[in-house]
């Protein structure tokens, strides 16, 4: 058994299908399949089984999987603790950022890191979670931030930090004034939402749903930029993390309220994939990109947010 047959069963468990797990891996069809019956044979038993939709995990293939997870876990983290040295460092790492975070972290991230490792190139991809995460499963990004996603055979997820969600609108407007704007208060506004795969709408409409509270959304877009313009010009209110408005909030062009009972709260996580090696660089991006957003939130630059990582 060894780290690439692990990788391949949780492909295959996650795409149920050799076919995609090969894509997924970046290596061809025969190899996955190779790996499995190779690891099929060391174990003794069979781990996929034919189901309705494609492979499915057998009990001993659920057992395996689980303990491989944390394998691949551990050797992340052996491998995070070895510090090399600045000069060793090369290739090219990219990092995926929420938009709503690019403007705290972006520039201190790449000057951190091109000051102690000058021979590594930094790329920067900005993209809402759901598209992030296709990128970091689809090998575009090789680490990103995102809310914190659904249960996945191919992502290593690390909870970094809850921050409070705001409702979000012009100074004078009265449903920002005050210090909190319940959840129900916000059903008979004029809003301007992210566009689905978006995480954070995800989150609203699901606390609206269990709410039984019904949003009246006057625009979508998949830009914050865009989404924070709409509100500027008048055209109603958004929902947005305090780090996202935070200069607007203290410069008086918006005003924002805590959203209410119930209260609502996003988790960002750091993911990285199980389905391949992280290189030295990627994990001394993962190393600084933590300690960076640990720094953030210690020094209170990052409203509303509430540390979770050990």
């Amino acid at each position: 058994m060894d780290v690439k047959q692990l990788r391949a069963l949780l492909a295959i468990a996650e795409t149920g299908s050799v076919t995609r797990a090969a894509e997924l891996l970046h290596i061809v069809q025969p190899a996955v399949s190779r790996q499995l019956r190779l690891l099929e044979e060391d174990m003794g038993a069979m781990l996929f089984a034919r189901g309705r939709r494609g492979m499915e995990l057998t009990d001993a293939g659920r057992i395996l999987a689980s303990h491989a997870r944390r394998a691949l876990h551990e050797l992340d983290a052996a491998k995070a603790e070895i510090v090399p040295a600045p000069g060793t460092v090369t290739g090219t790492v990219t990092v995926g950022l929420l938009p709503s975070t690019t403007d705290l972290l972006a520039a201190a991230l790449v000057s951190s890191l091109k000051r102690q490792y000058p021979q590594l190139t930094v790329n920067i991809s900005v993209g809402y979670a759901g598209y992030l995460q296709q990128w970091l499963e689809d090998g575009e990004v090789d680490v990103a931030l995102l809310y914190d996603p659904k249960p996945s055979a191919v992502l290593e997820v690390q909870p970094l930090l809850n921050e409070i969600l705001y409702l979000v609108g012009l100074p004078e407007n009265k449903p920002t004034a005050g210090v909190e704007a319940p959840l129900q208060d916000i059903a008979e506004l004029p809003l301007i939402l992210p566009s689905q795969p978006h995480g954070l709408r995800h989150l609203v409409d699901r606390a609206c749903a269990q709410a039984d509270v019904h949003l009246s959304v006057v625009a979508e877009t998949n830009a914050m930029n865009v989404q924070k313009n709409l509100v500027f010009s008048g055209l109603g209110y958004t929902i947005l993390p305090g780090v996202a408005v935070f200069d607007d909030v203290a410069a008086g062009r918006l005003s924002a309220a805590a959203i209410t009972n119930p209260p609502l709260l996003r988790k960002i996580v750091l993911a990285l994939p199980l389905t391949r090696r992280s290189s030295i660089g990627v994990r001394c991006a993962v190393s600084e990109l933590r300690t960076l957003i640990k720094d953030r939130v210690d020094q209170g630059a990052w409203p509303g947010a509430t540390w979770l990582a050990e």
